[in-house]
């Protein structure tokens, strides 16, 4: 069957059972709820995957692919948090956090056949760590002051650090670390976006591709390494994994409802009724991040003062679009990170709507109400843009509502859509687009560094962008906070530096948290022991079909 409307193929009802079919014996055990083998899951993602660099995993396509095909040195518990082992097997630290020292296990291989020993997994830090410039491949956001490895002997690794850098362990379980074969890393960035190029250790391997269309994933027989604490061990459960990117809404939900395909992701909140009133399940797990919001380019001469940024701050009110807009799954943000984020304080007192207080402040700052009620100063309209994020939920009308209050104290905002070129040159140019609406997920601290800092993310566009017209903008009290944050080893001295740049974040406006975003999917009730990593992702090792009804 077609779906005419976007033209993307997904398989009929028909074909899945077939690909569901199991023995008898595996029939009645599906039947007494005991997990069975075999089956594909055909599984619908919004948007194809860019590159499987694994760095590159932070966007959520990518990672959704990498977390099938990789393992990673340690696992984190989603629930506990908690780091534990998985290709490694045991580890050590010393007091100041600058050596790390990981014993592996025997006999793990990458599915080329290559030894996943001592010499690959430093090979790839190395590359995590210091990036590879000729070939393009950029350092990882996760990994602080890094110097080099040390292979200590075939199934012993150590990493040197030039300062602190507590965070690398928690780091170590996390997408951005997914290990891969030397002949993978040997490759340029621009040929990872062929997922059929990437070579990991993972329960799955690549059997084909349609580039941006559709991935087949079929399980590793002889994987057997999979995080030592879980309860399901062995190859994976299923057979096949068909991935097929499907970008309109309504076709995922309704190639889900009707039973073409058991698992999809991205399900926007007006969709959710829908969804629960099939009895089909919503997950909707945290990304303990920094929160879905828009972040300013203080070096946009609109935005450059702070009594401007506050206005707008105070203009915006996030309980309202959180009760239009979005559901449960969905809280209004009251900080710069997630409630259940590491270091999270409430600055719920700082982030009040005042429409009054916003119109104060724009009179202070000399902004001055025009005939037509954009406010203007020396001449110039207080006119902004922003182009809309396709990656996060809703975004288009997020702005919009924002736009609609924001209009209510004298300022427009102009919601831009334009091809991905445009919206990426324009995004890094703070003359062009005043406010970049984003996110970012990592259960640690350091995931404030990540979004900030000028070498990481650097959302608020610290050197400038590509704009030769501007002077450039630099915080360096900002910049220090996030340093201390990668660098401190007394845990609770961590966590004050995280509060503090939080506060000094909110301070300063450079943030209008609005909501802090899950990665929602919805999944069909015969499809088990589907699972997420801590900030999202999903992971099918362990999931298994029970018998259609």
């Amino acid at each position: 069957m077609v779906w005419a409307a976007v033209g993307i193929p997904v398989l009929a009802f028909g074909m899945l059972l077939a690909g569901c079919s199991k023995k008898e014996s595996d029939s009645t055990a599906a039947a007494s709820g005991a997990p069975v083998q075999g089956g594909t899951l055909v599984y619908l993602d919004q948007q194809a995957h860019t590159n499987l660099y694994p760095p590159a995993g932070g966007f959520y396509p990518n990672g959704g692919v990498l977390n099938q095909i990789t393992d990673k040195l340690t696992y984190q518990d989603p629930k506990t948090l908690e780091i534990q082992p998985w290709i490694a097997q045991a580890w050590t630290v010393n007091p100041s956090a600058t050596e790390y020292t990981f014993q592996l296990r025997k006999g793990v291989t990458f599915s080329d056949g290559t030894p996943l020993d001592a010499a690959a997994v430093a090979k790839n830090f190395d590359t995590y760590g210091l990036g590879n410039k000729e070939l393009k491949q950029p350092v990882s956001e996760v990994i602080n002051n890094y110097d080099k490895s040390e292979v200590v002997d075939p199934l012993t690794v150590k990493f040197y650090f030039k300062k602190p850098s507590p965070g690398f362990l928690q780091g170590t379980s996390v997408i951005g670390s997914g290990l891969v074969s030397l002949s993978t890393l040997a490759r340029p960035f621009e040929e990872l976006g062929d997922a059929t190029k990437v070579i990991g250790s993972g329960p799955f391997v690549v059997a084909s591709e349609t580039l941006g269309k559709e991935l087949t994933l079929t399980a590793r027989k002889e994987y057997a390494w999979g995080p030592t604490k879980l309860a399901h061990q062995g190859r994976a459960r299923l057979d096949e994994i068909k991935l097929i990117v499907t970008p309109e809404d309504s076709v995922r939900i309704g190639a889900l409802l009707s039973g073409q395909a058991g698992f999809i992701r991205q399900v926007q909140a007006y969709d959710e009724k829908r969804v629960t009133d099939g009895k089909f399940e919503i997950y909707a797990p945290s990304t303990r991040g920094v929160n879905n919001g828009v972040y300013f380019r203080p070096d946009n001469e609109l935005v450059a003062d702070l009594r401007v940024r506050q206005a707008l701050l105070h203009a915006t009110d996030t309980q309202a679009i959180v009760d239009t807009l979005f559901s449960k799954h969905y809280p209004k943000a009251t900080s710069v990170i997630a409630a259940n984020a590491q270091g999270y304080v409430d600055l719920s007192a700082k982030l009040n709507h005042d429409e009054a207080k916003a119109k104060q402040l724009l009179d202070d700052a000399g902004w001055k109400a025009g005939a037509d009620g954009i406010r203007t100063k020396d001449g110039k309209p207080l006119v902004l843009a922003a182009h809309e994020a396709l990656p996060q939920p809703q975004n288009k009308e997020t702005l919009q509502l924002i736009a609609q209050q924001w209009a209510r104290i004298g300022v427009k905002l102009n919601v831009l859509s334009g091809d991905a070129g445009t919206k990426i040159t324009e995004n890094l140019d703070p003359e062009k687009t005043a406010l970049l609406a984003t996110m970012v997920g990592r259960a640690d601290p350091d995931v404030i560094k990540s979004q900030f800092y000028p070498t990481n993310r650097n959302v608020l566009l610290q050197k400038g962008g590509v704009s030769q017209k501007v002077k450039a903008f630099s915080d360096a009290r900002l910049n220090g906070l996030l340093e201390g944050i990668a660098a401190e080893t007394d845990p609770a001295k961590r966590l004050a530096l995280a509060g503090e740049a939080q506060n000094y974040l909110i301070d300063q406006a450079y943030v209008i948290p609005i909501f802090e975003e899950p990665q929602a999917f919805a999944g069909a009730p015969w499809v088990r022991e589907a699972a997420f990593e801590a900030v999202g992702r999903p992971s099918f090792y362990s999931t298994w079909l029970a018998k259609q009804p």
